[in-house]
């Protein structure tokens, strides 16, 4: 086996763990989604909670598909296609991410993170 098939199965086990990170996040999701709302909690409550957990999924999911991304196309066949088309998918990706990061958080990256107000002294 030379270092090429070593690299490529490097980067399909990198974006197999990708897949099953979002699988895995989505399914453990859905369970407690169902779980929350069959306790009696109302629609709104058990939401929220799961939309939270099945955005970080993704958004843990994405990361290892770009990094197996970057690992076959760098370390392959580092070719001025190959590292354009690798452009487009990690900004495509990382647009994503960043959409979904700002849905999750309901801010901006920059801004400081909301503090909840202190309650009556």
């Amino acid at each position: 086996m030379d270092i090429g098939e070593i690299i490529e199965a490097v980067g399909t086990a990198v974006d197999v763990a990708g897949v099953g990170v979002i699988v895995v996040g989505a399914l453990g999701s859905t369970v407690l989604f169902v779980r929350r709302w069959m306790s009696g909690r109302d629609l709104d409550a058990a939401y929220r909670p799961y939309r939270h957990g099945l955005g970080r999924a993704i958004l843990l999911g994405l990361e290892f598909l770009v990094a197996g991304d970057i690992i076959r196309t760098v370390a392959i066949s580092p070719t001025f296609a190959s590292v354009g088309v690798l452009a487009g998918i990690v900004l495509i990706r990382t647009f994503l991410s960043f959409s979904l990061e700002v849905e999750l958080e309901n801010r901006w990256p920059w801004q400081s993170a909301r503090r909840p107000s202190p309650g009556p002294g």
